[in-house]
């Protein structure tokens, strides 16, 4: 794949083929998985990844689009050490990759207007259902509203949404 670019804690890469993006995105979590068997599990990273296959607006050397922004949600809703991945891109890898994906169930993604069906691999085996989850303690970050006025803060209160969440 390319690298568009890097962000901090992320990468946004562009592949030419969807099953070399999902190899590529398998391979690391499986690398990083090996890197730190032996070590202390606090010293782990566990990394999340979200594939999407879609149309991009190409501007420069970045990218743009609804391909790129639900790739950005996939990897919110993939478990940590996991891949999350689209029913798009499900249907162009299930005949090529075999069962490594569980039906993730449909899910509503931030700033999609409707549901989408997800699919998922990482460390647990086993689907959850929406039940159990609700069972297991949980937090919720709420997005900082921008009470200046001023839209440049717009920027600002995102990020320290965004900063709370990958700390937590």
């Amino acid at each position: 794949g390319r690298i568009v670019k890097l962000m901090g804690d992320g990468a946004l890469v562009e592949f030419a083929s969807v099953v070399a993006a999902v190899e590529c995105a398998l391979a690391i979590q499986e690398s990083m998985t090996a890197r730190y068997a032996d070590g202390p599990e606090e010293e782990a990273v566990a990394m999340r990844i979200g594939v999407h296959v879609g149309d991009v607006i190409v501007q420069g050397d970045d990218l743009y689009g609804d391909g790129v922004n639900l790739a950005a949600r996939l990897e919110a809703e993939a478990e940590p050490g996991g891949v999350a991945i689209s029913q798009d891109v499900w249907r162009q890898i299930e005949s090529k990759l075999g069962p490594v994906f569980r039906d993730g169930g449909e899910r509503n993604l931030k700033n999609i207007d409707r549901p989408m069906r997800v699919y998922l691999s990482g460390a647990t085996a086993e689907p959850s259902a929406p039940a159990d989850r609700a069972a297991q303690p949980s937090i919720a970050v709420l997005p900082f509203a921008n009470m200046s006025g001023d839209p440049e803060q717009e920027f600002f209160a995102d990020g320290l949404t965004e900063d709370i969440i990958t700390e937590l």
